[in-house]
């Protein structure tokens, strides 16, 4: 509870949050980009290069669940660890793909 000139005031509602987004692409839409398709089945590594260095971030981190996290709050995607988790860990190239997709469009 907090106090308000010697009042106590309870909060009763929380702000409204900024409403949040889908993806853009679906994570197994490769085929809306072939050329980012092709270079996360052959060179996964480099594409996870290119989306840290969009990002800002240490080259090694760009396939990583953390990369997707920051990605989606960055651009206000719904989801959750859980799912960033579940995407990198079960389709890992697909996740790199999706992230890849998404820094494409928002700039």
């Amino acid at each position: 509870m907090a106090q308000f000139g010697g009042t106590p005031m309870v909060i009763m509602t929380q702000p409204a949050a900024a409403s949040k987004r889908e993806w853009n692409s679906g994570l197994l839409s490769c085929c809306d980009d072939v050329g980012i398709c092709c270079c996360g089945i052959f060179c996964l590594p480099c594409l996870g290069c290119q989306i840290a260095g969009s990002m800002d971030e240490c080259c090694l981190c760009g396939t990583s669940m953390a990369m997707r996290t920051l990605v989606r709050t960055t651009y206000n995607i719904s989801g959750s660890l859980c799912k960033d988790f579940c995407a990198t860990a079960f389709c890992l190239p697909c996740s790199v793909c999706q992230i890849k997709r998404e820094i494409n469009y928002a700039r």
